[in-house]
């Protein structure tokens, strides 16, 4: 294995955090275009591979930054406070990415990252079927949700891998095997599918493939903590990335919604300017006092949970289940401060909010983030489980507590 200390470098020095708060201005000013085409423009998507955001959780050894959760989490809070579906592609592709380049086999890995920084974008879930063959796979199935294929090299998908037709069990065990496939971006029809609230310059859209061979060494399991190089920082796993990047989508879009809401009190007419400045100006700052507090208090939890765990794995130390349950915790609570907040906004801004611009722009990526599978309801009450001592014999996955065997 390729050993890599995490890096030491603090995240307010870390470059790409520094990088990114230079690109901010640029990348909000494509807000609004990007929102109507459907897509983050090609000018933003090329200065950010360009910088290594596409390989901030790449190991070093092939030009990855190998990045701490803590600079990961500043990072992507910093590129969605400038605009929260630019910083959910990069949050998205370098869940795949991550995940290709920890867990791939060695020959997988030269084929892939030897060579080039690529792309890797796509949806785990395992929709498909990979009939085994020799040498490797036959993949044909359809996915949804596929964020950031519409800039990838590599499509990621999940499949159940089956044998003569028939699920191929895990050894010992009754449950299917899944497994990731990752499959060349000219193989893979994009059915499009993203006529949405918001979210829309995400491009979250369907693709399929039919027959198409994937090499053993172009798969990797899907659910493994202990990556096969990039040292400790692949601790954390699938499960670690996933909530790990969409905390940071709500602490930075969060930021955006409050920021937005306090530059309408310097307009010249209208709400919020109004409730600030005339009648019921003391409701109005009270609340806004409130929200901030909710956004801050939710901050520091997730900068807390992910600093212990980003210790723990520097030490070289397994993440155990109840640091995995902080880390849910606190991307429930910072969804939560994230959709409350954007309710407040709404009703104060009035006729602002109602209005096609940003802050109306903003509310409705609000409510499109909260409809992720990983801010359900699921993770409270699976938190809940742990921390009432409930969870034993349990592990987690990006769709809650699971069965560790």
């Amino acid at each position: 294995m390729i050993h890599e200390k995490i890096a030491s470098i603090s995240r307010a020095d870390f470059p790409l955090l520094v990088e990114a708060k230079r690109l901010a201005p640029q990348i909000a000013s494509k807000g609004e275009e990007n929102d109507a085409n459907g897509r983050v423009s090609d000018q933003s998507i090329s200065a950010l591979h360009e910088a290594g955001f596409f390989s901030m959780m790449v190991p070093e050894s092939v030009g990855g930054l190998n990045a701490n959760p803590v600079q990961v989490l500043s990072v992507v809070e910093e590129l969605c406070k400038a605009d929260i579906a630019t910083g959910w592609v990069v949050m998205a592709a370098n869940v795949a990415t991550a995940a290709a380049a920890a867990f791939l086999s060695d020959a997988g890995f030269q084929d892939i990252f030897g060579k080039s920084r690529p792309i890797i974008a796509g949806a785990g879930a395992p929709t498909g079927k990979a009939e085994v063959v020799d040498g490797g796979y036959r993949l044909t199935g359809h996915w949804t949700y596929g964020s950031g294929c519409l800039h990838c090299d590599y499509f990621h998908a999940g499949a159940i891998v089956t044998e003569g037709g028939k699920p191929k069990l895990v050894p010992g065990t009754n449950a299917p095997e899944a497994r990731t496939f990752l499959i060349p971006a000219h193989e893979v029809e994009k059915k499009g599918n993203w006529d949405v609230l918001g979210l829309r310059a995400t491009g979250s859209i369907d693709y399929s493939v039919t027959d198409v061979f994937i090499p053993d060494d172009h798969t990797h399991p899907p659910s493994e903590l202990v990556g096969k190089r990039g040292g400790d920082s692949y601790r954390i796993g699938v499960v670690g990335f996933s909530a790990l990047g969409h905390t940071g989508v709500a602490l930075g879009h969060g930021r955006r919604v409050l920021d937005e809401l306090a530059a309408l009190v310097n307009a010249p007419s209208g709400r919020p300017s109004a409730l600030a400045n005339l009648g019921g100006s003391d409701s109005f700052k009270e609340d806004f006092a409130s929200a901030e507090a909710k956004l801050r208090a939710a901050r520091a939890l997730a900068f807390d949970v992910w600093n212990d765990i980003s210790e723990t794995v520097s030490r070289g130390e397994a993440v155990q289940v109840r640091q995995f349950t902080w880390a849910r915790l606190a991307l429930s609570h910072a969804t939560t401060a994230m959709m409350e907040n954007s309710i407040f906004a709404h009703r104060a801004s009035g006729g602002v909010g109602l209005r096609k611009g940003t802050l109306e722009r903003t509310l409705r990526d609000t409510f499109s983030a909260t409809q992720h599978l990983v801010v359900s309801n699921n993770s409270l009450r699976d938190a809940g489980t742990d921390l009432l001592g409930l969870a034993e014999g349990k592990r987690w996955t990006p769709r809650g507590l699971v069965d560790a065997n």
